[in-house]
């Protein structure tokens, strides 16, 4: 399952614009869907348009306590937080609920995740099953037992395994191993010898020395656990990819026969793991990291059994802390909430447990969110959007000058394919084998899980389903699938008001416009557009045009590298790439779209600015934000995204559209130099 999520390409922007469109509308009418009080008109938007454009919202509006993130997005959030907790509590409260209904499971489940007096007298108490079981392993055998039924129990100890589209073949899944089994967020973290990273480290050690204290270790066993802990985790970082490498498709596609991976590594026992599971053995694979897999084989073999006992007690409690009473969760949070990411308190209990049910009940709870709150025309409006911006990208392609014409017609033909999701789907997932009820918040969570890991796996030897959908309807986002050459957009991001009546075109385009943009560029960005219109990794670039992307994306890789968010640590170009990239030619494509609109060619002006100046600030006022330092750090380690602030500045730096626009001259900060400049799309 992990694999399909990290495909889909977008994350935060189109829920950020749609919320922000109509909220900060909705204060001020005469705005006309920009926050004019939101800008700082002190600075000068040749040398930071950020600063210009949004500035005074920045200085305005602190990160509330729970937060380590605070802008359009998160506002957006918590009003369909609102929505979601009216439909919990309204199930949870429904006594009549027929067994086995939607509701009935949902409310079920809200009420167990609630009882938080019953969780509190419990203690690790639901889990106590499973601690035994692993501190009872006596052989290789057991060890092999114990790792697929982590799997199955929804964690990822060693490595990690699913259902995924073939990357060559995607009217088939394929058995996928990928490397896992890390407590701290990246690889980096635990190679690093910078002073933070050295810090993460002796702080991890600390809270996973509380934890077995929790679990009522002594101190100094508590500290052996600990240190065991850190060497294979250590162990298993250093055999894996970077983020930038897993990036890179074929890197990752590595088809191997079942007497193939048996040879690299034979201490898997994969016929005896499967026969763990409940399934019968794959005859094929993708290995996405092989050297991975031969040092497990090897730690298999080398790593005492004490040892790997230890290793999955953390890796289960690390996985369930949340859900045990209050001394777990605390700390918990203290390590990943509070020392990781800088917020200062948690979320609401009714927040979590919301959370929690969307990752195991989603679309039954989407069925609720959608009846109501899902417009009957926001489809129809979405999708003539959606034509509107494909269009633009149609007349972009067709007008490249550096591209052949046999790639522009692969590259038209990919386009014409794509296939668009919008609001719902239109085939619901059943739940009807999943048994809630009110015992047990824990208990839920685990048989969450299993259902959730038996139905991925159950994928294998059957057809692709095209009606499937990779996020719910109620999350506020949306995404592309290079595997299935779709944009998907759910309906918590398409209804009114997210499509604001009162902004003009400029704004919309500027947003919402760019947004779609940036989502059908994701077809053609440097990871994107190694797929065909098929969703299979096919190269379909003539090897000169081939040659021409990369060696234009290479400008955009090192302008994002000089960026400096916080003190020494920059914006990994390559890793950012993809969303950079998409960015850039989602504003190119939108401003061409709105350059159709009668308000682009009457020039009329609103609020003093003229279209094309509102155009940008529709762009920017997406990306208003604050961001906590922690957070910022680990968002710079980890995410494919950039920082919200250098989302404004990269790409409008590279476009003459803005640089007209405001009168930036050459050798202002808000304009690349000709040598630099970054033109694909």
């Amino acid at each position: 399952m992990n694999k399909i999520y990290q495909k889909l390409s977008i994350g935060l922007i189109v829920l950020a614009i749609f919320g922000l469109l109509n909220l900060q509308c909705s204060a001020n009418k005469n705005d006309h869907g920009f926050d004019l009080n939101g800008m700082d008109k002190t600075a000068n938007p040749t040398q930071d348009f950020y600063q210009y454009a949004v500035g005074n919202w920045v200085k305005n509006n602190p990160i509330p306590d729970e937060y380590s993130y605070w802008g359009s997005f998160s506002i957006l959030a918590e009003n369909n937080y609102k929505v979601l907790k009216e439909i919990l509590e309204s199930s949870a409260s429904d006594t009549l609920a027929k067994k086995g209904s939607n509701i009935q499971k949902i409310g079920d489940f809200y009420a167990s995740g609630m009882d938080s007096v019953k969780i509190e007298k419990l203690g690790f108490q639901p889990i106590e099953k499973q601690l035994k079981s692993i501190a009872s392993i006596k052989s290789k055998s057991d060890l092999i037992n114990a790792i697929a039924w982590g799997h199955k129990l929804g964690g990822s100890p060693v490595f990690n395994i699913y259902a995924a589209i073939d990357a060559k073949n995607s009217t088939a899944h394929i058995a996928t191993l990928s490397q896992s089994g890390l407590g701290l967020p990246d690889r980096d973290y635990y190679t690093k010898k910078a002073k933070n990273s050295v810090e993460t480290r002796k702080k991890y050690i600390e809270h996973i020395t509380k934890i077995f204290k929790l679990l009522g270790y002594a101190e100094v066993a508590s500290e052996k656990n600990a240190a065991t802990i850190m060497s294979i985790e250590t162990r298993l970082a250093k055999a894996s990819m970077t983020r930038v490498e897993r990036r890179d498709p074929h890197k990752t596609y590595n088809k191997m026969s079942l007497s193939e991976i048996k040879t690299l590594a034979p201490n898997l026992e994969l016929d005896y793991y499967f026969e763990q599971l409940g399934f019968g053995t794959p005859t094929n694979f993708n290995v996405e990291q092989p050297e991975f897999f031969k040092e497990v084989n090897k730690m298999i073999k080398q790593v005492p059994i004490s040892d790997w006992k230890v290793y999955l007690t953390w890796n289960f409690i690390n996985r369930y802390a949340i859900y045990l009473s209050s001394n777990f969760d605390e700390a918990n949070f203290e390590f990943f909430g509070k020392y990781l990411q800088g917020s200062k308190i948690q979320s609401a209990r009714w927040k979590r447990v919301m959370r929690t049910i969307n990752n195991y009940l989603g679309e039954a709870l989407g069925q609720l969110y959608v009846e109501k709150t899902f417009p009957p025309d926001a489809k129809e409006r979405a999708a003539k959007i959606v034509d509107n911006l494909k269009s633009a990208m149609k007349n972009r392609i067709e007008n490249l000058e550096w591209m052949s014409d046999t790639t522009k017609s692969q590259a038209l033909h990919k386009l014409s394919s794509f296939g668009v999701k919008i609001g719902y789907p239109d085939k619901w997932k059943d739940y009807s084998n999943l048994e809630i009820d009110r015992k047990s918040y824990i208990g839920n969570v685990i048989i969450g899980r299993i259902f959730s890991f038996k139905r991925n796996m159950e994928k294998l030897g059957k057809p692709i389903d095209k009606t499937e959908w990779g996020m719910t309807p109620q999350t506020v986002n949306a995404y592309y699938s290079p595997t299935r050459n779709e944009i998907v957009f759910p309906a918590a991001i398409l209804q009114l008001p997210f499509f604001n009546q009162n902004a003009d075109d400029a704004i919309n385009y500027g947003a919402m416009g760019a947004v779609i943009g940036h989502e059908i560029t994701h077809g053609f960005d440097d990871e994107g557009r190694k797929f065909d219109a098929d969703g299979n990794l096919k190269d379909w670039w003539t090897k000169e045009d081939g040659e021409r992307f990369d060696k234009r994306a290479q400008k955009i890789f090192d302008q994002f590298d000089s960026y400096f968010p916080i003190d020494s640590l920059h914006i990994n170009g390559k890793l950012t790439a993809g969303e950079n990239i998409a960015d850039l030619g989602g504003l190119t494509v939108a401003y061409r779209a709105f350059k159709n609109t009668d308000q682009f060619k009457n020039n009329e002006m609103v609020n003093g600015f003229t279209p094309s100046q509102r155009f940008f600030f529709g762009w920017a006022q997406v990306w208003e934000n604050n961001m906590r330092d922690q957070a910022l750090r680990l968002r710079i380690q980890t995410d494919p995204h950039s920082p919200g602030k250098y989302r404004v500045l990269g790409p409008l730096s590279n476009m003459p559209e803005f640089w007209d626009a405001f009168g930036v001259k050459p050798g202002d900060n808000m304009r690349m130099t000709n040598d630099k400049l970054v033109k694909i799309w």
